[in-house]
C-alpha cells in the first residue's frame, strides 16, 4: 500500500473498530467491578448512597479464573513424536509458558483474542492482544483461517508527551501511523512506517471461545452473565439496607412527650444500659418494640443467584459459594463434569489457534517444513482434580495390566511439565547405557581367556 491507501484504510478500519468498542468496554467495566447501580430514588441520603457502593459482588472474573487456571499449553508435538518440534523454540524464546494465560484470559473474558506473529532476530516476535487493543478483518469471519487486515490501536507516552499508534497489518507489510490522542492528524511514522514480512498471509492469529457458524459474533463467559450479576448486586443491597435498619430490635414509647433542651429541640428520654430502668409518670405511657427481620431470606435469594451463575457458567458450586461438604471422588468427579468438559471444547479450540500461530512462526524463522507441518499439535497440561495416590495407582495399572510403556506416562502425571519428562528420560536412557555396559563387561568377566591359557599351558592347550 502506498502513503495515502495505508491511511484511507487505517481510518476504515478505526470506524469499523469504534462498533464494537462500547459493548468490549461495558465487559471490562464488569470485570474491573464498575457494574451498573442499583436504583436510586432522588434525594437520597448519603448512608444510602454509601451502602450501594459497598452492594457490588464481583463474582465474574472468578467464572474466568476458574476455567483459565484449568489450561496450560505444554508442549508442541509432531505427529508420533515424542520431542517438540523446532517453533517451540520460539514460543519459549517469546516466555509464552507465562503470557499464553493472557491470551486464554482476554479469549474467555470478551469472546475473542489475538496473537500477531511477525519476523525478528534471533528469533520471530509473537505478540498477545486484547480485542480491545486489536481488531481483524475477514471476508468470511467463520471459515477464512487467514484475515484479510488488522488494525492495532494504543496511546503510548513519549518525550515529547501522549501520541495515538495505529498500526494495519496485511498480507505483506505491517504499517505504522501516528496521529493526537484524538486520532487526529494521522500519518505514516517517517522510516518505521512500513515492515515487510513477506510471509503471504496477514500475521494475526484469533482465539474464539466459541464457534460460531452464523457469523453473529462470538461471545465470552462474561456477557450472558451480567443481568444475573445485576440482580446478585441488587439483593446484596436490600440485605445491606436489612442490616443497617431493621436487623436489630426497636424500641417505641407512646403517652409521653420527649424532653426539650433550652433551645425546645426535643432530646433522647432514655439510654439504655444494663442497670438501666425506664420510669414514665403517666400512667397511660405504654413502652414496646419492633422485631428485627430475619435475613435467612435474602441470604438464601442471593444463594440461589449464585447457584444460578454456577449452572450457566458451568462453574461447580463449590467454587463460587466457597462451601464443600466431605464429597467421595466420584461425587467431586461429577460437580467437575461440566467444567471438564467446557474446558476440553476450550482447549480444542484455542489448541488450533496455538498450531497456526507455532506453524506461522516456523514461516517466520524460514523453517517452509514446521509451515507446512499441519498434523504438529499442542500439549494440554493435566489439570483434572485428581489425588497423586489415585493417579499414580491408575497410571500403574495401564503399565502393568495394558502393557503401556512408562515413560510414556509420566507427562500424564499431575504438576509434571516437560521438562522435568525430557530430564526423567535423558537420565533413564543413561542408566539403559551403563546398564548395558555393565552387562557387556560382566559377560566378558565370566569367560575365560583362552589365549591366555595356551600360552601359560602348552599341554593343556594340546
Amino acid at each position: 500500500m502506498g502513503s495515502g491507501e495505508a491511511v484511507s484504510t487505517a481510518r476504515r478500519l478505526l470506524k469499523l473498530r469504534a462498533d464494537e468498542q462500547p459493548r468490549l468496554r461495558r465487559i471490562a467495566d464488569y470485570m474491573a467491578g464498575n457494574h451498573a447501580s442499583v436504583y436510586v430514588p432522588a434525594g437520597a441520603r448519603a448512608e444510602y448512597r454509601w451502602l450501594i457502593e459497598r452492594a457490588k459482588v464481583k463474582i465474574l472474573p472468578l467464572v474466568v479464573t476458574v476455567v483459565s487456571q484449568n489450561m496450560y499449553v505444554d508442549g508442541y508435538r509432531p505427529k508420533g513424536s515424542d520431542d517438540n518440534a523446532a517453533p517451540w523454540n520460539v514460543w519459549q524464546a517469546n516466555r509464552l509458558d507465562a503470557r499464553q494465560h493472557g491470551v486464554h484470559r482476554a479469549a474467555l473474558t470478551y469472546g475473542a483474542s489475538y496473537v500477531v506473529v511477525m519476523p525478528g532476530k534471533p528469533v520471530p516476535v509473537i505478540t498477545p492482544f486484547s480485542p480491545r487493543r486489536l481488531t481483524a478483518l475477514y471476508a468470511d469471519p467463520v471459515n477464512d483461517e487467514w484475515p484479510i487486515y488488522a488494525i492495532e490501536d494504543r496511546v503510548e507516552n513519549t518525550a515529547k508527551g501522549r501520541r495515538r499508534v495505529v498500526r494495519v497489518y496485511d498480507d505483506q507489510a505491517r504499517y505504522t501511523l501516528v496521529g493526537r490522542p484524538d486520532g487526529s492528524e494521522l500519518a505514516l511514522d517517517g522510516d518505521d512506517a512500513m515492515m515487510r514480512h513477506g510471509l503471504g498471509v496477514c500475521p494475526v492469529v484469533r482465539f474464539v471461545n466459541t464457534d460460531d457458524l452464523d457469523g453473529d459474533g462470538v461471545i465470552g463467559e462474561v456477557e450472558p452473565l451480567i443481568d444475573a450479576q445485576d440482580q446478585l448486586n441488587m439483593t446484596t443491597f436490600n440485605l445491606l439496607m436489612a442490616q443497617q435498619y431493621a436487623a436489630f430490635r426497636q424500641r417505641w414509647v407512646t403517652g409521653m412527650a420527649p424532653p426539650r433542651d433550652d433551645d425546645g429541640n426535643p432530646i433522647e428520654p432514655f439510654r439504655s444500659r444494663v442497670d438501666g430502668v425506664f420510669v414514665a409518670e403517666d400512667s397511660d405511657t405504654k413502652f414496646g418494640e419492633f422485631g428485627q427481620t430475619d435475613l435467612k431470606g435474602y441470604l438464601d435469594s442471593r444463594e440461589a443467584t449464585i447457584r444460578h451463575i454456577s449452572t450457566l457458567s458451568q462453574v461447580p458450586p463449590y467454587h463460587l459459594l466457597g462451601q464443600m461438604v466431605n464429597l467421595s471422588a466420584e461425587a467431586l468427579a461429577a460437580a467437575r463434569d461440566g467444567l471438564d468438559r467446557k474446558i476440553d471444547e476450550r482447549e480444542s479450540l484455542f489448541g488450533e489457534g496455538w498450531e497456526q500461530a507455532l506453524r506461522l512462526a516456523g514461516l517466520a524463522a524460514g523453517d517452509r517444513a514446521a509451515w507446512e507441518d499441519t498434523s504438529a499439535q499442542v500439549v494440554w497440561r493435566d489439570t483434572s482434580a485428581r489425588s497423586l495416590a489415585q493417579t499414580v495407582d491408575a497410571l500403574g495399572k495401564l503399565v502393568t495390566m495394558l502393557g503401556v510403556p512408562p515413560q510414556e506416562l509420566w507427562e500424564k502425571i499431575p504438576g509434571v511439565t516437560q521438562t522435568d519428562v525430557q530430564r526423567w528420560k535423558a537420565t533413564a536412557e543413561q542408566g539403559d547405557a551403563m546398564g548395558r555396559l555393565n552387562g557387556i563387561i560382566e559377560k566378558q568377566m565370566s569367560q575365560p581367556d583362552l589365549q591366555s591359557v595356551g600360552e601359560g599351558h602348552p599341554e593343556e592347550a594340546a
